[in-house]
C-alpha cells in the first residue's frame, strides 16, 4: 500500500469515490464546476481479481496521484465504527488506513446502497426511468437494490435536516405471500436452514428460483441454456434467455424474482414511510426492467406489472403505496455521486 504525498500546494483539488461491490469495484475522480460534481475519470476493477481495496487504490491512483479534498466509499457491508468487513469479499476496509494511504484527516465509509440514496437529490433525469408514477412529496426516500446481495437503505428528510439510514435489511427473513413462494422457501430451508431475502432477491436468488422451478417440473432445458447455466454468471444466463423469449421457464423464474422483488420493496417502503418516493439500484433491475435496446416493449410491461402488482398489495395500506412513485437508477455513476456528495458534506465543504 503506498501513501499518497498528501496536498500538493496549487494543484486542483479533486474528490474520490468508490463503489465497493462484490462482483466489480467502481472507482472515480470527481469535480466541482457550476452545474454540479462532475465525474472526470472513471474506471472499474473485478473485485476478487484483487486482495485488497488498497491495491485497487494503488492501481488507480499511481504514478500521477492527484490532489484529494475529500474521498467517500460505498461498501458492500455493514460499517460499524468506520470500519467494514464486506459481506461478498474476503476484505476488511479500515477508515483510519485509508484516509492514511490517501494523505487525508479522514474519509467517509458508507454501506454502498446508503450511498446511493445520497445520490437521488443530485440524480439527473437521464440517471433514472420512472417504473410507476405516484405523488412524491418532501418525505422520506426509500433505495433497494438487488445485485450480488440485497440492500436497503433510505434518507430521513425532516425539519429541513436530511440523515441516511444504513440498512441490512436484505439479511432479514424472506416473506412469502403465495404458494409457489412458500414451496419455494420450503425448499430453500432444506438447502440453506435459514432464509434470508437475499436468498432470493440476489443474482445467486435467482438462479435459485429457476433451480427450485426446474426441479418441480418435468421441461426440457434447452441444452444451450444447461451450457450457459455452467458458466461463470448463471443468473445472466437466466435473465438473458427469460428477456429473448428461449425459455419459458426462465420467464417463470424472472417473473417470480420481480413479484418478490416488488413485495420486498413495499415492505421497505413501509418500514421507513417512504412518501418520497422509491428508488431501485443495482445492475439486476436495469437489465430485467429495461434490457438490451432489441428487447420488446410486451416484456418490459409484463416486468413492471409483475413488479408494481405485488409492491401496491398491502392490504389496507394498500392506497398508501399506490401513491408513492416509483424510480429505477440506470447509471452507474449515482453511486459514485452520493459517496462523493456526503463526503463533502461531512467535511463541511
Amino acid at each position: 500500500m503506498r501513501e499518497l504525498p498528501g496536498r500538493q500546494p496549487g494543484a486542483h483539488a479533486m474528490i474520490l469515490a468508490c463503489d465497493v461491490g462484490g462482483t466489480k469495484t467502481n472507482v472515480a475522480l470527481l469535480d466541482r464546476g457550476v452545474g454540479g460534481l462532475q465525474v472526470v475519470r472513471l474506471e472499474t476493477f473485478p473485485s476478487r481479481e484483487h486482495p485488497s481495496l488498497h491495491s485497487i487504490l494503488d492501481s488507480f491512483l499511481w504514478p500521477q496521484p492527484p490532489r484529494l479534498e475529500a474521498a467517500g466509499f460505498g461498501v458492500a457491508g455493514p460499517v460499524i465504527g468506520n470500519r467494514v468487513e464486506t459481506t461478498n469479499l474476503p476484505w476488511k476496509i479500515d477508515g483510519p488506513q485509508l484516509a492514511a494511504q490517501l494523505g487525508l484527516s479522514g474519509v467517509s465509509l458508507l454501506n454502498d446502497v446508503e450511498v446511493q440514496a445520497w445520490s437521488i437529490p443530485v440524480l439527473g433525469a437521464e440517471a433514472q426511468v420512472t417504473l410507476k408514477q405516484g405523488s412524491a412529496n418532501a418525505g422520506n426516500i426509500a433505495v433497494i437494490a438487488a445485485g450480488t446481495g440485497l440492500g436497503m437503505a433510505a434518507l430521513l428528510r425532516g425539519d429541513g435536516l436530511v440523515r441516511s439510514l444504513a440498512s441490512e435489511g436484505g439479511h432479514a427473513d424472506f416473506a412469502p405471500i403465495d404458494d409457489i413462494e412458500i414451496e419455494l422457501l420450503r425448499t430453500l430451508r432444506r438447502r440453506f436452514g435459514r432464509v434470508s431475502a437475499e436468498r432470493v432477491l440476489s443474482g445467486p436468488g435467482l438462479v435459485n428460483i429457476f433451480q427450485f422451478l426446474r426441479d418441480e417440473e418435468t421441461h426440457p432445458l434447452d441444452p444451450r441454456l444447461e451450457e450457459a447455466l455452467r458458466q461463470a454468471d448463471p443468473a445472466a444466463a437466466v435473465s438473458e434467455a427469460a428477456l429473448t423469449g428461449k425459455s419459458l421457464l426462465a420467464e417463470r423464474a424472472v417473473l417470480i424474482f420481480l413479484g418478490s422483488y416488488g413485495a420486498a420493496a413495499g415492505n421497505w417502503a413501509l418500514s421507513t414511510m417512504a412518501t418520497g418516493g422509491v428508488w431501485l439500484g443495482g445492475g439486476i433491475a436495469h437489465k430485467l426492467f429495461v434490457g438490451p435496446a432489441d428487447t420488446s416493449t410486451v416484456w418490459r410491461a409484463r416486468a413492471v406489472d409483475a413488479f408494481t402488482a405485488r409492491f401496491t398489495q398491502k392490504g389496507r395500506l394498500g392506497p398508501l403505496l399506490v401513491a408513492m412513485p416509483v424510480q429505477l437508477i440506470v447509471s452507474d455513476e449515482a453511486p459514485l455521486l452520493g459517496a462523493a456528495q456526503f463526503a463533502l458534506a461531512e467535511a463541511g465543504r
